[in-house]
């Protein structure tokens, strides 16, 4: 499975708008899922690219279209995501000078888990 259809896969609800710009998401990865194989072999986390492709992913569905990334302003990774956690996603879109820029706020069992910022195209 690649790391699309894995995200994809994992969606659990979303975009459920909440304010103008703004959308939340659900997404549960099982521990069955080929992304933690190996990462890491003792201690499975989600890896902080999927956080990034996360973004990336539910702009486009916020958005309704295929979306570049552009540049990884920020990220910030706060607490690890681990199998079968429901990681919750707010999304905030703002349009920019070509582009949109996206920020991504990740938090697992109430607690802050990361935040991402892009530049999309």
């Amino acid at each position: 499975m690649s790391m699309l259809d894995s995200i994809a896969a994992a969606r659990v609800s979303g975009p459920e708008p909440v304010a103008e710009g703004v959308a939340r998401f659900e997404y549960n990865f099982p521990a069955t899922d080929e992304v933690f194989t190996g990462h890491f072999p003792d201690r499975p986390i989600l890896p902080g690219i999927f956080q990034i492709e996360i973004v990336r992913q539910a702009a486009e569905a916020v958005l309704n279209r295929a979306l570049a990334l552009q540049e990884i302003v920020k990220t910030k990774f706060q607490r690890p995501i681990l199998p079968g956690e429901v990681l919750k996603l707010e999304l905030k879109i703002t349009a920019v000078e070509a582009g949109q820029s996206v920020r991504g706020t990740f938090t697992c069992g109430g607690q802050p888990a990361g935040e991402v910022l892009l530049k999309l195209s």
